[in-house]
């Protein structure tokens, strides 16, 4: 955005006094039209506004009669079909075919007779059982054999006159229904006829509309749903545990009884309204639910073309106006022209910033590598007093060598020898270790142990901390703790917080350093002395910020070793421990090598 200023301002104004220039009178909208404006906005809202209320209301109304005629249907349908089946067993028990047919055991042309009759009766299936349980005949040839000595529908049958109803659930999870009465020849009893009701025929039709339904027993236990998952449950506790299709799914979350009054949730098409009718057999009830979703995708079509319809009628209005934005894009272009050349300024500082800044990133770079090297040189008196101790050494063991092989002691010679090999070793260890911390990092990151890193650090500032007398202790892994960095660079920040952590511990009573090192979703380095603590630990890391004496130190090191952490992804903090002196820890993404290597 481009500003202008008072002198600019200024230049603009006319010559003559107290008159405004003309092209600010014609950029500005008459009155008249503002109002008009204004006007349609606030009588498209108001249209919205009512129109969403009446048709709302209008359409909750209807689809609240559409579901309490629903569930009047439902529930007759149910009770005629169990009427019509009730009678069937009375009438079949009267058969004298069948009654002949089990006294005389001959059932050659029974199941042909039972496959007549549930044609037209319309009842799921028919089975004939004789007293032992078996099925002698039905309508299904595939259970002709079947036993049923200890069902229910046979056992309630054989105690009583009357017809009994049973209800049970089949293998299939859905619920079979039926009525059994026995078959006499006077008081002598012949059979049982089983007669099963269709009712899963319901649960079809259901499935086809947009209503949720639900029949329950006397016991409140779900027989017929258009929800498998519900059956078996009581109703509460099968909407709790199970969701219902997609299409009520929102609406069973904000489930609540449909009254007369209808909330402002309704309008939003999150409600919905649950009717419970009584089924007049055996204490059953019917619950159905059905959604307003419908109600407000109907509200939403109308109040869309009534939006669209005041939309052209503003966009029609902007259309006649846009004739006004001639006169307003002549001054653009000449407030353009003066973007354009502030643009062009920005442009050149940006560029001069951004050479200053790689500039920086080389000094910052040299920097570091001063700070090596200036740690280099205070190591290397250490460094050579422990050169110093092998070669004191191996000068004695060369002579008690000589000595050995003037008296033809070869063999104990050779030990002298060996141990002489094995000085050798640690001092090239030494020196290999100052040659690489001498050298500068690279840019490519691998996987490194930061076990080792802390190790080869170690290794370095031990002649160190031997002279200062301090006390090490090192909390370390058994298992390798691996984050992706340069490894010369960590090395770099761990002796740089080592030498930090023994400064401060000059004059100290307890001179104790502990190293933690841990590995989780990060690897995490503490380093914590026992010296006197930090005073301002939010400037620790601003460059030449130092609270040593003048000569020695000037401040970059803690600056430099922030600035490599977070090259490396991570980052480097300092606080003061509660029982006494200065942490400072770490942190750097973790990587699993075991991952890496099965990808």
């Amino acid at each position: 955005m481009f500003w202008r200023t008072p002198k600019d301002k200024a230049a603009e104004k006319p010559k003559v006094g107290g008159t405004a220039s003309p092209e600010r009178v014609k950029l500005r909208l008459p009155w008249a039209v503002r109002i008009l404006i204004v006007l349609t906005i606030i009588a498209a809202g108001a249209a919205i506004w009512i129109v969403n209320i009446l048709l709302t209301e209008r359409l909750v109304d209807a689809t609240r009669q559409r579901a309490e005629l629903r569930q009047s249907l439902y529930g007759g349908a149910i009770l005629s079909e169990l009427q019509r089946n009730s009678v069937v067993p009375l009438l079949l028990a009267r058969d004298p075919t069948l009654i002949a047919a089990l006294k005389a055991q001959d059932f050659s042309t029974s199941s042909q007779r039972l496959i007549s009759y549930v044609d037209e009766i319309g009842a799921a299936s028919i089975r004939l059982m004789d007293m032992e349980g078996r099925t002698v005949a039905a309508t299904d040839r595939e259970q002709l054999g079947s036993l049923y000595p200890e069902s229910p529908f046979f056992t309630e049958a054989v105690a009583t006159t009357d017809t009994v109803f049973t209800i049970f659930p089949s293998n299939t999870g859905a619920y079979e229904a039926s009525f059994s009465r026995v078959v006499r020849d006077g008081a002598t009893q012949l059979g049982v006829l089983q007669v099963q009701v269709n009712l899963s025929q319901f649960e079809s039709r259901w499935r086809g509309t947009t209503a949720a339904v639900a029949v329950t027993d006397a016991t409140g236990t779900v027989i017929l749903t258009t929800e498998p998952r519900w059956r078996g449950q009581q109703l509460d506790a099968a909407i709790d545990a199970n969701s219902v299709p997609s299409a009520l799914e929102r609406a069973l979350v904000t489930s609540g009884a449909f009254g007369a009054n209808v909330n402002e949730g309704y309008f939003s098409g999150n409600a919905l309204i649950q009717l419970e009718t009584r089924v007049p057999f055996r204490g059953w009830r019917l619950v159905s639910f059905t959604s307003y979703e419908s109600v407000r995708e109907r509200v939403n079509g109308v109040l869309a073309l009534i939006i669209t319809g005041f939309a052209l009628l503003l966009t029609l209005g902007f259309y006649l106006l846009n004739r006004r934005s001639t006169l307003r894009s002549v001054l653009f272009q000449r407030e353009s022209l003066k973007l354009r050349q502030l643009n062009n300024r920005l442009s050149s500082e940006i560029a001069e910033r951004k050479r200053v800044q790689e500039e920086l990133k080389e000094t910052e770079q040299s920097l570091a590598q001063s700070s090596k090297l200036a740690a280099l040189g205070e190591m290397s008196a250490a460094v050579s007093h422990e050169l110093n101790q092998p070669l004191a050494a191996m000068k004695t063991y060369l002579a008690g060598a000589r000595l050995l092989l003037q008296r033809r002691r070869a063999d104990e010679a050779l030990s002298s020898f060996q141990r002489i090999d094995d000085l050798i070793d640690r001092m090239g260890a030494i020196t290999r270790q100052l040659k690489s911390y001498a050298r500068k990092g690279g840019e490519a990151f691998e996987p490194v142990d930061v076990r080792d890193a802390l190790s080869s650090a170690l290794t370095l500032m031990e002649p160190q901390l031997r002279q200062e007398r301090i006390q090490l202790v090192q909390t370390v892994p058994d298992t390798p703790v691996m984050a992706l960095c340069d490894r010369l660079r960590l090395e770099q920040v761990i002796i740089n917080l080592v030498r930090n952590a023994l400064d401060a511990m000059h004059g100290a009573d307890e001179r104790e350093l502990d190293i933690l090192l841990t590995s989780g979703e990060e690897v995490v380095l503490a380093v914590h002395d026992t010296g006197h603590g930090l005073q301002d630990p939010e400037k620790l890391f601003e460059p030449f910020y130092t609270t040593k004496k003048p000569g020695e130190g000037v401040g970059l090191g803690l600056a430099i070793s922030s600035g490599i952490i977070n090259d490396l992804g991570g980052r480097l903090t300092a606080r003061n421990a509660a029982r006494g002196g200065a942490v400072f820890e770490v942190r750097l993404p973790a990587i699993d090598m075991a991952l890496d290597a099965a990808e």
